[in-house]
Order: structure tokens, then C-alpha cells, then sequence
């Protein structure tokens, strides 16, 4: 198929961020939200730049120059991001300084410069300075018997031009020295409030320490201080068919993620030319990875910042998830699911009642065994306690951690240790393949015999995020769901082959070919002159075949609209190829994150929810449900 079918994954990303970042620039809501997304925006690029640009620069340096499905090479690839993101970067700054600042500014709130602080407010930059910054702070010089230290990922960091006057030398009397700042100390300052003054004034803390680092490096005089910061590859190799143990071999990975390669370096407009080369020769970085900002780096900050309670009015107020009438203040919660199957939607309806579910079988006497999967979970889990407290009753636990899960691999090796210390049987999955299903089983001896009550999702098993990604959950009591997962948990943990499912489609062995049976079935009414629909909702749709195949049914007449949130390479209104093909992408105060696939067929209306994106990892390398 012709490549200009394709829109590039990483482009289609781009476009997914800016789709964000034009939140920041709508009026239409508070400042602090904006704020927010303008945040989102900074943290989605440094994870975009982690991983994909990083596996596209791996691509270039082992000589791979095969093209993407859009027909781009890896180096025109890199090319285009590069030149995208730093418009986006420009973009992103932009709106901070022309549309939410002056905002800011009107609702009497500043962020100041040190040259522009009344003598109180210097005198108290001057005492932090001395009291909370100076005892962390470590100055890093730089010369022969001192090399260029580690910077680390992501870190803020100043870099100095020193004068030393007493070098007899000439070419011996500049110095550059480093000097991070450390995550112990606030990014954002709040000032003192001046007598009968509404105003809220706030300092970066790089700006209140930077006319002072004199004072760490007496007998020099400072000619210049600026900030960088650089992005570093942040993917983790792992050979799993050679490691002897999983976590242990997971855990030197994540400590060699702060070695890997510089692929971004960010700086101040007012750093010089002289310091900016010296930057990039240490950090091996050339100039089309070079972003020259203006203004404060790092604009993750602003994420904690707009949540504090002095900005209330300023923002949305958080949702009240509400606890479903039929779980509302229930006694026997198996009792509601053994009814009829339950369906919930995070985080309208809360995610309190799953936390509820795996509560109750910790305590429950007739519960036999409880079995989970965890992906991402929260720092302080209300599931994992839960778990912990069945295994010390008694209760066989199972519980698969997928140790893998991209930058929360160190939290979820915490966790698997800790279950493992209270009792609980952990296992990590199978070897090359994610383990990205959200399933419970719980087993329970009941008067009529043993029974099975399931619980299968879209999202993770994390309160925190619960309450801001929208996700789908549903109860079940069900047997043949019961079988469905009690073999898939089975096949998981120990030597079993895949089978024949009853109720649910397993990926990587029967998902794809479940979806392709739907479509064509689709294709196939059209033919016969019936109606033929489609709709799908997901985070991403990248897949080729998978997008190959709705073409065709699009090029038979079906009517396929698609939600996909982030990176979509399929191309909708195309003549003779897609016309029948809408895509929509919803943005807003809660993260898109369920998959639901809806099949007319012939008006019996399939509908499924998913573990799984239309992607290619998804549907060939992780484990996934349907």
C-alpha cells in the first residue's frame, strides 16, 4: 500500500501534543489549568524524546535506514521531530509568556526576577539562599584532574563562567564549573508578602541562587551564570531469554538508564556562544539537538505549582467520583456482582468500589485465593495493602507484577517486594512479552460449590490515576469468564499452551484475528446490501494491517468512526480509500485512556472493552484482553 496512506507514528505524536498545548492557549479555561496542560505538554515531549526519538537515533547508529510505512527513513524522520519539536518547544514558551503570565499577572500573581525584589525580598533571598539552598548545593569544577561529571536526566542545572584574577596565565584565568539543582529544594519559591499588598510573588530558585554562587566560589569572580538541561536516551535493553533473574537484571538496567546517551540539550537564549559549544562537545550533542529557550527550563514544574490550595479559584474543581447505587454502602459486595454483570466508568463512577472488591476478599472467610495483575500502581496503594492483608490471612495470592512497565519498573519492583516479604506468590510473566491485561480472579467457596467472580478493565489498578484517566471496569460472577481468566492466569505463571477461549480474545495469539473476523463480518453485511459499522475508541491506532484492513471495509462502505486520543497514522476522507472513515481525538480534563470496539453486526451490536490499542506491540508483543 502507497505510503502516502500513512501518517508517520512519531509526527502523528507531535500532533497529539499540540492538540494539548492548545489547551493551555484556550481561554475559555481557568489560568491554572491552562498551566496544567502547558506542564502535560513539557512532561509528554521529555518522555517522547526518552523513547522514540532515542530508538529512531539507535536506528541511525547501527546503519538501520529501512522506511517507516510513510516511507521516511530514520534520518528524515529525525529531521522532522527535530525541526517540529523545537516550534513546539518556541510555542510552548510563547504561551507562557504572552498568554498565562499576563493572566497571572491580572489575577496578582508574579514571578520576579532577583534584580527586581524590594530590599525585604532580597534580604530573605539572601537568608534561603545561606539556610536552605547552600548546605545541598555542591559545586562541580571542571579542569584536567576534574572531568566532565554525570549530569543527570532531566535535571536543571547552572553553568558558570569563572574569572580568576590571580592566574598568571592568560589562557588559564576563565574557569567553567556545574552546579545542579537538586530536587530536594522547592523549584518555585513564594515570597514574602508585602504590608497591605494583595500580590502573590514567587522566585525560581535558580534565579534566587544564581546571584550568590560567588559565595560558593570564593576567590573567583562570576561572569556568567545560565541554565541548561539535558534529555538522555532513556530505553531499557534487556535481555530476558539470558537473565537469570528478571528483577535483579530489570534493576542494573534502570541504573544504567542515568548513563545513557545525550539526545537533547536545552539552554537559556542569554547563555554564550563560547559556553553553549563547550556544553555540546562534553555532551556530544550537535546543533540540531540544541534548544535555545526563553525562559526558566523545565516547564514541568508548573504541574505542582498551579495544585496548591492558594490557587483554588483559579482552576476547575477536582471531581467527586460517585459510588455506584448498587455498591453504595452494600454488605455483601460478591452478592451485588452474583446478580448481574456490573459495569463501571472511571472516574465518574469510583474506583473506591474495585479498591473494595479485593478489600473484601482479603477478609472474607469463604475466599480461597485471590489473583491480580499490577502494571502501574500508585506510591501508596490502597490494592497492594489489600493483597498484603489476604496473604497474611491466609489466602493463597497471586500476583503478577510486570516489572517492565515503562519508568515505573523501580516502583514495581518496591511493590513485588514487598508482597513477596507479606506471603504472596509473585511472578513477572513471560519472557519478550508485556503482561498489560487488567484482570482479578477471585476464588471463593460458596453453599452451592466454588464459584469465580472476575474483574477486567481498560485501565491500571491505580487509585491515583483512577481519578483522572477515563477508563471502563466490569464485574462478573459469570463461569465461563471464571474459566477464561483462571486459565490465562494459569498460562501466565506456569507451563500451559494457549486454548480455545470462551469469552474473552487473548493477544498475541487470537486478538488481531477476533478483530479482523469483526471487520470482515462488517465488509461481508455491506455485500449483502445490509448495514455495516463500525466504531472504536482508543489511545493510539498505528498498527498497519490493522489500519490496511479498515480501509478496505471503508472502500466497501462501511461507516467506521474512530475516538483515538494520541498517535493515529491512518488518514480519514480519502477519495476511493477512507471516505467512510471519521477520526476524532478528545482532549480535556480527564486522559481518554479506555478501549471500547463496537461491530454493528447486523444489529446484535457487539460491544467490547480492551486491555489493547490498534497498535503493533499491543497485538503481537504484550498480553492483552478482549
Amino acid at each position: 500500500m502507497k505510503s502516502n496512506l500513512f501518517i508517520n507514528r512519531e509526527i502523528s505524536w507531535l500532533d497529539f501534543n499540540y492538540r494539548v498545548l492548545d489547551e493551555a492557549y484556550d481561554k475559555c479555561n481557568l489560568v491554572m489549568d491552562r498551566l496544567k496542560f502547558l506542564a502535560i505538554t513539557a512532561s509528554n515531549l521529555d518522555e517522547f524524546f526518552m523513547v522514540r526519538v532515542a530508538g529512531i537515533m539507535d536506528q541511525i547508529n547501527v546503519g538501520y535506514n529501512k522506511k517507516s510505512v510513510d516511507g521516511l527513513t530514520p534520518i528524515e524522520q529525525l529531521e522532522t521531530l527535530n525541526s517540529m519539536t523545537q516550534e513546539m518547544m518556541a510555542r510552548q514558551y510563547n504561551c507562557l509568556s504572552k498568554t498565562i503570565i499576563p493572566e497571572l499577572n491580572q489575577n496578582k500573581i508574579f514571578f520576579l526576577r532577583y534584580d527586581e525584589l524590594d530590599e525585604e525580598g532580597k534580604d530573605f533571598a539572601l537568608h534561603y539562599f545561606r539556610h536552605e539552598c547552600y548546605p545541598v548545593l555542591t559545586p562541580q569544577a571542571i579542569d584536567n584532574s576534574r572531568p566532565f561529571p554525570l549530569v543527570k536526566n532531566n535535571q536543571v542545572y547552572l553553568c558558570i563562567m569563572l574569572h580568576d584574577t590571580e592566574a598568571k596565565v592568560k589562557e588559564e584565568k576563565d574557569f567553567i564549573a556545574i552546579l545542579e539543582i537538586p530536587k530536594v529544594l522547592d523549584r518555585i519559591i513564594a515570597l514574602p508578602k508585602a504590608k497591605d499588598s494583595l500580590a502573590l510573588n514567587y522566585i525560581f530558585v535558580e534565579d534566587l541562587i544564581s546571584p550568590f554562587v560567588n559565595e560558593l566560589f570564593t576567590g573567583y569572580d562570576v561572569k556568567q551564570v545560565s541554565e541548561f538541561r539535558i534529555t538522555r536516551n532513556g530505553d531499557l535493553a534487556i535481555d530476558e531469554d539470558e537473565a537469570e533473574d528478571l528483577l535483579i537484571e530489570i534493576e542494573k538496567s534502570i541504573q544504567q538508564r542515568k548513563w545513557g546517551a545525550s539526545i537533547k540539550l536545552e539552554v537559556t537564549r542569554d547563555m554564550s556562544k563560547k559556553m553553549k559549544k563547550w556544553l555540546m562537545s562534553e555532551l556530544e550533542i550537535v546543533e540540531s539537538e540544541l534548544y535555545e529557550l526563553k525562559g526558566n527550563l523545565d516547564l514541568n514544574c508548573f504541574m505542582k505549582f498551579q495544585s496548591r490550595s492558594e490557587f483554588n479559584e483559579l482552576r476547575e474543581p477536582r471531581y467527586t467520583p460517585l459510588i455506584s447505587n448498587e455498591f453504595y454502602e452494600v454488605e455483601d459486595i460478591f452478592e451485588v456482582i452474583r446478580d448481574k454483570d456490573r459495569l463501571l466508568h472511571h472516574p465518574y463512577q469510583s474506583f473506591q468500589t474495585v479498591v473494595d472488591f479485593v478489600r473484601a476478599a482479603s477478609v472474607d472467610p469463604d475466599v480461597l485465593a485471590i489473583k491480580q495483575t499490577l502494571y502501574r500502581v500508585s506510591g501508596d496503594s490502597p490494592i497492594i495493602e489489600a493483597l498484603i492483608q489476604a496473604a497474611q490471612n491466609g489466602k493463597q495470592v497471586t500476583v503478577l507484577v510486570e516489572l517492565k512497565a515503562r519508568f515505573d519498573e523501580a516502583n514495581n519492583i518496591v511493590w513485588a517486594k514487598k508482597l513477596e516479604q507479606a506471603g504472596c506468590h509473585v511472578i513477572y510473566g513471560l519472557a519478550g512479552l508485556k503482561i498489560h491485561c487488567k484482570m482479578i480472579l477471585v476464588v471463593r467457596k460458596e453453599s452451592d460449590g466454588i464459584r469465580r467472580y472476575v474483574h477486567l478493565g481498560t485501565g491500571n489498578y491505580n487509585d491515583v490515576t483512577a481519578g483522572l484517566y477515563t477508563d471502563l471496569g466490569m464485574f462478573t460472577a459469570k463461569e465461563n469468564y471464571g474459566s477464561d481468566v483462571s486459565t490465562l492466569f494459569n498460562l501466565l505463571s506456569g507451563y500451559s499452551h494457549y486454548t480455545l477461549w470462551k469469552k474473552i480474545e487473548v493477544a498475541p495469539k487470537t486478538l488481531r484475528n477476533a478483530f479482523y473476523i469483526a471487520i470482515d463480518r462488517e465488509i461481508e453485511n455491506i455485500k449483502m446490501g445490509e448495514k455495516g459499522k463500525i466504531i472504536a475508541k482508543m489511545n493510539s491506532l498505528v498498527d498497519e494491517d490493522i489500519i490496511k484492513k479498515l480501509y478496505e471495509a471503508s472502500q466497501a462502505g462501511v461507516e467506521i468512526q474512530l475516538i483515538v486520543r494520541g498517535m493515529c497514522s491512518l488518514i480519514p476522507g480519502l477519495p476511493g480509500v477512507s471516505e467512510h472513515i471519521t477520526v476524532h481525538s478528545i482532549v480535556g480534563t480527564f486522559l481518554e485512556h479506555s478501549r471500547i470496539y463496537y461491530f454493528y453486526n447486523q444489529g446484535k451490536e457487539d460491544i467490547f472493552l480492551s486491555s489493547a490499542d490498534w497498535m503493533e506491540r499491543n497485538l503481537n508483543r504484550r498480553i492483552e484482553t478482549l
